[in-house]
């Protein structure tokens, strides 16, 4: 259990430092997203776009395997 939820920590991470180039695409707008401004700065937990970019990936883990 606890390294599922470190998995899901360091993918938030990581979509959040790549999120400003995949929003071009797009991605980090989806429904489960969310958004909030706090003290002028915004801030993102992209929690659906996530999972989802993990089922890709796994995914494609899976066909190239």
């Amino acid at each position: 259990m606890i390294r599922w939820v470190f998995a899901i920590f360091i993918g938030l991470i990581v979509f959040s430092a790549l999120l400003p180039w995949l929003e071009k695409l797009g991605v980090g707008r989806l429904p489960g997203d969310l958004r909030f401004k706090l003290f002028g700065r915004v801030f993102c937990l992209p929690f659906a776009s996530t999972i989802l970019l993990s089922l890709a990936v796994m995914l494609l883990a899976k066909f190239l395997k």
